[in-house]
């Protein structure tokens, strides 16, 4: 599987009959459904349906109590280990270096990833479109919630993710910095997989399909 570039024909991630429980406890059961390349999914909920949960599940954090999600490359599946350095995720919860610059943080997650598909005009244009770069070589412990949120969509997006999950992708950020997250999402979905996990039926209108997770 090539995975430098966006040179698969289709890439369908498949979920089927996937359930979680915590403590006995379910969270969700049951769900079952696809999405393809050039595709966007929106995975709907109130607050604590699970839906952060099925976004780790479907991105390889974590593991199904049942069911089976895989990921196919033109009709093949593929090892999550491979796909996983180009897929990109984007949530309020995740962390971020901060006695690092934001510059040395995508350097570190870059070699995390082990992936050398980051070109530098596409870094310089990611910091521009998210106004933060004037700000690259400052400590991201200097920056504030919302700067961090765009910080984080920089990351995400840098090696040209062939999947991207966002989480509440809107969170904290301001109408300038939620229209460039409405533009990038727009954006991916025509050659990627995007999944949005949201109960704004904004952003869930950016998606051509849509599960509900809960009641």
């Amino acid at each position: 599987m090539e995975t430098r570039g966006h040179s698969l024909t289709r890439l369908a991630l498949r979920a089927k009959g996937v359930g979680k429980d915590f403590n006995r406890r379910p969270v969700f059961r049951d769900l079952t459904f696809e999405v393809s390349s050039g595709e966007a999914l929106a995975v709907t909920g109130k607050n604590g349906a699970g839906k952060s949960t099925l976004l780790k599940i479907l991105s390889g954090l974590l593991t199904p109590t049942k069911g089976r999600v895989t990921y196919h490359a033109d009709g093949s599946i593929t090892d999550l280990d491979v796909l996983r350095p180009r897929m990109g995720f984007v949530s309020p919860y995740l962390q971020l270096y901060d006695e690092f610059s934001a510059s040395e943080n995508l350097d570190v997650l870059s070699r995390i990833r082990s992936t050398d598909h980051v070109s530098q005009p596409k870094v310089e244009s990611l910091f521009r479109i998210f106004n933060l770069w004037h700000r690259r070589h400052d400590d991201v412990r200097t920056f504030s919630s919302g700067m961090k949120q765009r910080l984080k969509y920089i990351l995400a997006l840098a090696h040209d993710p062939l999947v991207l999950f966002l989480d509440e992708p809107t969170a904290n950020l301001d109408e300038d910095g939620a229209d460039a997250v409405r533009t990038i999402a727009l954006e991916v979905q025509q050659s990627s997989i995007l999944v949005v996990a949201t109960n704004d039926e904004r952003e869930a209108a950016w998606c051509g399909k849509r599960i509900h997770v809960g009641p």
